[in-house]
């Protein structure tokens, strides 16, 4: 309910702000430890040009005892503020606004670089200046919605982003251990990383010598790499590594090599620990939201695909139309067009978005388009007779993904579970 009065705040400010004189307009140029702020009016009356407020309570409450008295000496009706999105540092001070009944507007930057040059050809980086740069963005209603989610949202947010920084964290130690581990030592076990991946961090782990391995006997081997249960086919590649090990190429292992080896493989294994603490505490978070059920029964989106749509999109009433989701993920089209070689333009997706989603989506449609029957027999009809066309599969599952958003966003804002004919909308 805040967030509905508050989207119809901000629509109804984008409309009215222009030209009205009952707006107090304050502009704030977010820092680390001050803020700079601009009071004036959409009629490009300046009341105060710099206000300087430390980033704590006690600033705040400063802007605003500021803000009230040029309120009522000027005979205006409300205020508006608006801030642009700076790291982490605009928060505090957006959301205690926020919570306060205050209106808040975010700037985009990029209208703000823009916009500088705009208002004077030769105007450098300034903070005081910026300050006013974003209350000309405000006054022409240029500005957009500032998203205040729940607490489970935002939780789900702030997860879904320290996933992805331990997954590249993941990644980076798992070729370390390639590169600097194995291709010296062992370099012969490289092909088999891929397919009995924990199997050789346990050998890495316990014994990283080739020449000490092959004199081990098999069964202690095997019972050193496989603390788990393992198929057939597993279990013929460990026996083809314990051989592989009597004609190794690999460097002399030392006590140090093996030591780091062993810190390189614990360190390794936290992450994996921690990624699945993390996907735990997902799977509770989104509980609390009936839209993900509905999610899941999109074909080609799992639980990840779900949760990263869910915490993108959000409270969906807040898009008017199937555009602004598109732009949310960087798959909205565009072109360069002008002269004759409009007529030639090619239109591509703008990518100014959340790409991870974008990824998500498109692995979403690979999935869906292979091997769900309504989604397989979509896919097959629109790239009938093109299929020597270059690049046509791709281009076609670009298109899928964007559906399948639309079709995300839909099922989230009506609350109800897929339905094939939505493919054919």
């Amino acid at each position: 309910m805040i967030n509905s009065r508050r989207i119809d705040q901000l629509r109804q400010i984008k409309t009215s702000i222009r030209g009205s004189d009952k707006y107090l307009i304050v502009g704030i140029d977010i820092a680390k430890h001050k803020h700079y702020a601009f009071f004036g009016n959409a009629n490009g009356k300046s009341y105060l040009r710099s206000f300087s407020f430390d980033n704590n309570i006690g600033g705040l409450n400063n802007l605003l005892e500021k803000a009230a008295s040029i309120l009522k000496k000027h005979d205006l009706k409300e205020i508006v503020f608006g801030l642009e999105s700076t790291a982490n540092y605009h928060k505090p001070v957006a959301e205690s606004l926020i919570r306060k009944g205050y209106t808040v507007v975010l700037v985009a930057s990029v209208a703000i670089k823009r916009n500088r040059e705009l208002l004077d050809g030769r105007w450098d980086k300034n903070d005081k200046k910026d300050a006013a740069n974003i209350a000309d963005l405000m006054a022409q209603g240029k500005c957009l919605y500032y998203d205040y989610p729940c607490a489970s949202l935002k939780s789900i947010r702030s997860l879904l982003s320290l996933k992805r920084k331990l997954m590249k964290q993941k990644h980076a130690q798992k070729m370390r251990i390639r590169s600097n581990i194995v291709a010296p030592y062992f370099p012969e076990m490289d092909p088999f990383f891929g397919h009995i991946e924990e199997a050789c961090l346990a050998m890495i782990n316990v014994c990283l010598d080739p020449k000490k391995i092959s004199e081990v006997d098999y069964p202690l081997f095997y019972k050193w790499v496989t603390p788990k249960p393992i198929c057939l086919k597993q279990q013929k590649r460990v026996l083809q590594l314990w051989e592989t090990a009597k004609h190794s190429i690999g460097c002399e292992v030392t006590e140090a090599v093996q030591f780091e080896a062993c810190l390189m493989v614990e360190a390794l294994n936290r992450t994996k620990t921690l990624l699945e603490m993390i996907d735990k505490k997902l799977a509770k978070e989104r509980a609390n939201f009936t839209d993900y059920e509905y999610l899941l029964t999109i074909p080609g989106f799992g639980p990840t695909i779900a949760t990263m749509t869910l915490g993108a999109i959000g409270d969906p009433n807040r898009f008017e139309n199937g555009r602004q989701v598109l732009k949310l993920a960087g798959l909205d089209l565009s072109a360069s067009r002008s002269g004759q070689s409009s007529l030639n333009a090619k239109t591509r997706i703008s990518k100014k978005g959340k790409t991870e989603l974008r990824y998500a989506l498109y692995h979403a449609a690979l999935t869906a388009s292979s091997r769900h029957k309504f989604m397989k027999n979509w896919f097959e009809t629109k790239i009938k007779k093109r299929e020597k066309e270059k690049g046509i599969g791709m281009k076609t599952r670009i298109k899928l993904s964007a559906k399948l958003l639309i079709i995300a966003w839909t099922l989230m804002k009506r609350q109800e579970p897929f339905d094939p004919a939505y493919l054919e909308v």
